[in-house]
């Protein structure tokens, strides 16, 4: 694959749902709460989608002392935070390890400890990453808001069809995230149908269907058009199929054709 991308980076989307916009007036609030008593304010943890809204919200009015954390180095979903200057602060966030009678190719998968989490009643933003432990199948690190801790360990009895338990976790994390392994292809050319075919190997026709069908967000907002165009950095959520990402873009094959990088999550 050729080595050099030619920088084609989608630009910022504005809010595609009332739901997006809440994610900005929020942001915003939060921002004003904590600038006009001076204190500490934390949001929920928010999607890459929503960290995008909440920055762009931010930047809109003139704040420019946010940041954005996940309770470990590379976590994707991450709290809001806004910390003036001279107040004091720490991310509520909690590490909870989750345990479950399982093993092998049995142990839960990452959606099934989310699915159990949420059955508690919690809401998405209550929760951030879960890394399972590959060398301790049945096990999984929670990265949780701290007022929901309590809640998790003192409720938490099943994962999927296995028994289980919670306990806070205060230690070193001993997972690291996983390894995406990237892949390469080339594509006819950087349309929404063609690079979606490369990274699921099905036929364009194929590609074309699940976009029609609904079954395609690319950076969380629902793509309708086959033929919209696809940047370096987008993040493909295929219903049912998985998520990808679009790593880099290359140069072009003997044949003419558009080399592209990119891993599945």
């Amino acid at each position: 694959m050729a080595s050099s991308s030619d920088g084609r980076q989608r630009g910022y989307v504005p809010p595609q749902n009332d739901q997006e916009k809440l994610v900005m007036r929020r942001a915003q609030d939060l921002c004003r709460a904590a600038q006009n008593r001076g204190v500490a304010r934390y949001s929920g943890f928010l999607s890459d989608r929503e960290q995008t809204l909440a920055e762009a919200a931010l930047n809109q009015v003139g704040c420019d002392w946010a940041a954005f954390e996940g309770g470990y180095p590379a976590a994707e979903r991450k709290l809001l935070c806004l910390e003036p200057a001279g107040a004091s602060g720490e991310p509520p966030i909690c590490c909870v390890l989750l345990r479950c009678a399982a093993a092998g190719a049995d142990a839960p998968a990452h959606k099934d400890y989310l699915g159990s989490l949420l059955g508690l009643g919690l809401e998405r933003e209550c929760v951030g990453d879960i890394l399972p432990d590959p060398e301790s199948p049945g096990c999984a690190y929670a990265f949780v808001l701290e007022r929901v801790a309590p809640l998790i360990c003192d409720e938490l009895t099943s994962v999927g069809r296995f028994s289980a338990s919670a306990q806070r976790f205060d230690g070193p994390l001993p997972v690291q995230p996983p390894q995406r392994e990237s892949r390469t292809a080339t594509v006819s050319s950087l349309r929404a149908d063609a690079v979606l075919a490369a990274m699921l190997r099905c036929s364009r026709s194929q590609a074309e269907a699940l976009v029609r069908g609904g079954r395609l967000e690319i950076n969380h907002v629902p793509v309708s058009s086959a033929h919209a165009p696809v940047y370096e950095g987008d993040i493909f959520t295929v219903r049912g199929m998985g998520r990808f990402k679009l790593e880099a873009l290359g140069g072009k094959s003997r044949k003419d054709r558009l080399f592209i990088q990119y891993f599945q999550y």
